[in-house]
């Protein structure tokens, strides 16, 4: 590899002297450049980069020691190699006052050529790789700085990312509560009006299977309505379990008697082995009946007609085993790992598809976790049917008195109350009072939040069953200027509403509301909620 040749000046008041230097230094290929002067010198290194100083000792203006004092204190040309040249013994002093103003050697006359050239050589070796490591350090400096550019630019790019992801996280909550709403509004007159033709004399078995079946899918779809949003509750660690004493045995019994009639729909045998004792556990009731209520769904989902499905209970070491097998069409190994995914589905041909959002199963592992559980899905493979076992911890101690264990209770009769049923939905108002007025309680509707405000100030409501999304005035607004009037303080306020996050919750206690219901109204809640109203007035 070819040298870069480098500067080497040469400082001598005798030409001869400069002409031998010249001579003797030649062969090294490097730029030797001449001075007959300390102050030709100095004007030499103002212009030029210098790597090695060649200097005669005794000169007339500037001695050689004054010269190589202001070279070494110039910052450009602190690098630059001093050597001393002198016809006259240099004692030690003489040594130690060249190395203290820059000089690093010193060469002696008469000059032994090959000495010359070889130190020459190696002060203009170091000087070159000290600038290539400068050039280097250089461009590492340039290619950090490029670098930590291009860090900063990506790390604003993700904090965008990050930025634009919690917003999209925040439109996706809020297109599913929009969906939850707008889908749960056309839900409640269906299901408002299913129960008023209930409860209206049928005879013909064919209209009483057509109720049925309405009813079923109203449920149904209400259900994947919940599970979607108790999918984006759990995500963001906002689904709140609320656990009491329960008694595992009665909460699979009412996930029994509601999955009989889909079992029986798709014509399948379900055998049920439940112990006589209680089984106590710490559960949230609702959240618990759904995890049961998934699973059945699913085993009846894949066991064709005909086919069986059991339900059983063990206990081991504290722990409880609900096992629920099916004779379907089973599981492969491969599948397995993925069962629990969210919107993971096990893929058949068309003519065994099922349908399905593929959340059930991820809801079911999440829900049973949050209740310090586990699941887990046993298969032999395909057409081999499957097992689902899930574990909970029990309790050791017995409940104490009073505590819930999935008991019902048959309470009082319900006293005829004046109800003001308000909603901008008509069907679904008008469905709702026709149910409340067979009950015998008084009713009047309103269709937006002026005319809710109204109707309460003139009718005098016990019970008010209000919607939130109303035109003119929202049902928040309209809650609070109710609870203004002179009769508003012992008004029942109840928040009836496809609204159903924990937000909109929070909201609705704070505006005044009693009690929160989504749509579609279960019956039985609003026949609670009704034969509370004495207890609820009264706080």
């Amino acid at each position: 590899m070819t040298k870069e040749p480098v500067n080497i000046l040469l400082v001598d008041d005798q030409p001869a002297k400069l002409l031998s230097y010249e001579a003797i230094l030649g062969p090294l290929g490097e730029n030797l450049i001449k001075a007959s002067s300390g102050t030709e010198a100095l004007e030499t290194l103002l212009r030029t980069d210098i790597a090695v100083v060649l200097i005669d000792v005794c000169m007339p203006d500037l001695d050689g020691f004054e010269l190589a004092s202001m070279i070494h204190q110039h910052p450009r040309h602190q690098r630059a190699a001093i050597i001393f040249v002198s016809a006259v013994h240099m004692t030690d002093i003489d040594r130690v006052r060249g190395y203290e103003v820059g000089g690093v050697d010193y060469v002696a006359v008469p000059i032994v050529p090959e000495i010359l050239r070889a130190r020459v050589s190696v002060f203009a070796d170091l000087y070159r790789k000290t600038q290539q490591l400068e050039r280097l350090n250089a461009e590492l400096e340039r290619r950090v700085a490029e670098r930590t550019a291009e860090l900063e630019a990506s790390t604003e790019l993700l904090r965008e990312s990050e930025d634009a992801l919690r917003e999209t996280d925040r439109r996706k909550d809020e297109f599913l509560a929009m969906l939850a709403h707008e889908l749960r509004n056309p839900l409640a007159p269906i299901r408002n009006a299913v129960e008023y033709l209930r409860m209206r004399a049928q005879e013909d078995p064919s209209v009483r299977w057509s109720h049925d079946a309405i009813d079923r899918q109203v449920v149904h779809l209400t259900r994947l309505v919940d599970d979607l949003l108790d999918v984006s509750r759990i995500t963001r660690g906002r689904l709140e379990i609320r656990r009491t004493r329960a008694d595992l045995v009665e909460i699979l019994r009412g996930a029994v008697d509601t999955a009989q009639a889909l079992v029986q729909e798709r014509g399948q045998r379900l055998h049920v082995t439940l112990p006589a004792e209680p089984v106590w556990i710490e559960a949230d009731l609702v959240r618990m009946t759904q995890v049961f209520l998934n699973l059945f769904d699913n085993a009846s989902k894949f066991t064709s007609e005909g086919g069986t499905i059991w339900l059983s209970i063990e206990r081991e070491e504290g722990r409880a085993l609900v096992r629920l097998r099916d004779t379907g069409t089973g599981i492969t190994q491969d599948e397995l790992p993925q069962l629990f995914q969210m919107f993971y589905q096990i893929r058949r041909s068309t003519t065994e598809a099922q349908g399905g959002l593929g959340i059930g199963l991820a809801l079911v592992r999440q829900l049973v976790e949050l209740h310090g559980g586990t699941v887990e899905a046993v298969s032999e493979g395909r057409d081999l049917g499957a097992e689902f076992i899930v574990q909970l911890p029990v309790l050791v101690e017995s409940p104490a008195e009073g505590s819930t264990n999935g008991a019902k209770e048959e309470g009082p009769a319900i006293a005829a109350r004046r109800v003001l049923v308000v909603d901008d939905n008509v069907d679904s108002a008008e469905s709702l009072a026709m149910l409340l007025r067979l009950g015998g309680h008084e009713i009047e509707t309103a269709y937006d939040g002026v005319q809710a405000v109204e109707s309460a100030e003139r009718f005098r409501p016990d019970l008010v069953l209000l919607d939130i999304g109303l035109p003119r005035m929202d049902g928040y607004d309209a809650a609070v200027r109710i609870r203004e009037q002179a009769s508003g303080r012992d008004v029942v306020l109840v928040a009836v509403t496809g609204w159903g996050q924990e937000e909109d919750r929070r909201r609705s206690r704070e505006a005044g509301f009693d009690a929160h219901l989504t749509k579609p109204v279960d019956l039985a809640a609003l026949s609670r909620l009704l034969a509370a109203l004495p207890r609820l007035a009264a706080r």
